[in-house]
């Protein structure tokens, strides 16, 4: 999508290229992670994302379409300016579920998500590691999941069992990540100009 840049992104924008070159990434690695290092001021991210290019360009694409956006809590949500995300985490419904099957509530939350939803969703997690560990299993067949959890315990192993298990992901290595990040991951999908689909080909005669 087309949108107005502030005086102020454009500034942010300059000062990271200066301070790091990307140029040298695929257009949609290069979107994403300018822009989570734009949302943490933290180059560091340049060298501990993992994206899947080809997956990052189809989710752009489904998204331009209206792929419905999922996301773990609603602290992701509030920062997808684009679009207004699917969220169950404060549905009562998520709280009885996990008391009921002994989930956690975030977990609850994405069962819940893909009832409604079902395949072809981009999920998006910034928080809860178990939301990420119940989208793997679930077999949601999403277009794409931004894994982006933080925190000392299972984040990181979340993230690696993401990218194990061949689902298209955008994730990270280390322990950190969070709402505001996985938020900018999605934000530079909706961002980034979507290539037109080439013209069908003539029928051979």
């Amino acid at each position: 999508m087309s949108r107005r840049v502030h005086a102020i992104e454009a500034e942010s924008y300059r000062i990271l290229r200066s301070r790091i070159d990307l140029s040298g990434l695929p257009p949609y690695s290069r979107a994403v992670t300018e822009r989570v290092v734009h949302a943490s001021a933290d180059l560091g991210y340049a060298a501990d994302l993992v994206i899947d290019e080809p997956a990052a360009q189809s989710a752009a694409r489904a998204l331009a379409d209206g792929a419905p956006v999922v996301t773990d809590v609603a602290m992701v949500a509030a920062g997808i300016t684009a679009r207004r995300p699917h969220c169950r985490i404060d549905d009562p419904e998520a709280a009885r579920l996990a008391e009921r099957t002994g989930i956690t509530r975030s977990a609850a939350a994405v069962r819940l998500a893909f009832a409604d939803v079902g395949p072809g969703a981009v999920w998006v997690v910034g928080c809860a590691p178990t939301a990420l560990a119940e989208i793997i299993a679930l077999g949601v067949d999403p277009v794409l999941v931004v894994g982006l959890p933080v925190g000392f315990v299972g984040a990181a192993e979340s993230k690696a069992a993401l990218r194990a298990s061949g689902l298209p992901q955008i994730s990270n290595v280390s322990e950190k990540g969070g709402s505001a990040v996985a938020a900018a991951a999605v934000n530079a999908l909706l961002y980034e100009p979507v290539p037109a689909e080439p013209p069908d080909r003539p029928a051979a005669r």
